[in-house]
């Protein structure tokens, strides 16, 4: 099938086309309980899940970026519910990460407000690569001493070392708020999906998104030299997909 295209069709169909072990990385944000307005269209999560993990190359990873509903004053556990069921097909919960918004959510005036979403990263098998985003160390270059228990003894052991000039990560992402200037409902952050992309992906490795949208995903892995595939069902919103790969790719 071609590849760097985007496929006005719903991504069932498109995975349809699909050999088995075709995809290294997908990163997408499916609509979840009504939470937003996807010109009427909805989708089969079971049979999505299973078509992923079928497509997914052995050591590949799914991100899949959901939340949850509050109805009557009670969370749906959708994404919960998602999670287990990727696992009962046969992927491995490889981490379960926040992307934590710093924009002021709604007051509603009789619960905590919600500033976060999931960003479950699922694998096929041990994941095949990893490249950890690190940051700088706080006491970088400082010696230091630890505490342990030595191999899980009672006995606890102390050590002191030189701390080094960076870290991985922790697995809360904080990503600022964005003008939504693509006519589209529910777009998440570029750089969440840039920073899962060279995460979890090399140069040239094949990037989908079965839920497109505003084209996102695709946008990022044409910056990052990736090559990719996209399912959108709606064909308004293949037309903003259009023109921001085009943006992307001069």
């Amino acid at each position: 099938m071609e590849i760097n295209k985007c496929y006005n069709e719903n991504c069932l169909d498109t995975m349809a086309k699909m050999p088995d072990g075709f995809i290294d990385l997908t990163v997408t944000s499916p609509p979840y309980d009504n939470l937003r307005v996807y010109n009427g269209y909805s989708f089969d999560f079971e049979a999505v899940a299973k078509e992923l993990f079928r497509v997914t190359k052995k050591g590949g990873v799914v991100v899949w970026v959901v939340g949850d509903a509050t109805i009557k004053g009670s969370e749906t556990g959708t994404s919960f519910r998602q999670a287990l069921y990727f696992k009962e097909i046969g992927f491995n919960l490889h981490d379960t990460m926040i992307y934590s918004k710093t924009s002021q959510p709604r007051q509603n005036g009789y619960r905590y407000e919600q500033q976060f979403e999931y960003m479950f990263v699922f694998s096929k098998g041990p994941t095949k690569i990893s490249n950890p985003i690190k940051e700088p160390c706080i006491n970088a270059n400082k010696t230091v001493k630890r505490t342990c228990r030595d191999n899980g003894a009672d006995i606890l052991k102390s050590s002191q070392g030189i701390v080094s000039e960076s870290k991985i990560k922790g697995n809360v992402w904080l990503y600022g708020s964005k003008s939504n200037d693509t006519e589209h409902p529910a777009v998440f952050p570029e750089a969440l999906a840039n920073d899962h992309i060279i995460s979890w992906s090399n140069e040239g490795d094949l990037v989908y998104d079965p839920f497109m949208g505003s084209g996102t995903t695709a946008k990022m892995a044409i910056i990052n030299k990736r090559n990719w595939i996209g399912s959108e069902i709606s064909e308004e919103y293949c037309k903003i997909i259009e023109r921001r790969i085009t943006t992307a790719s001069t």
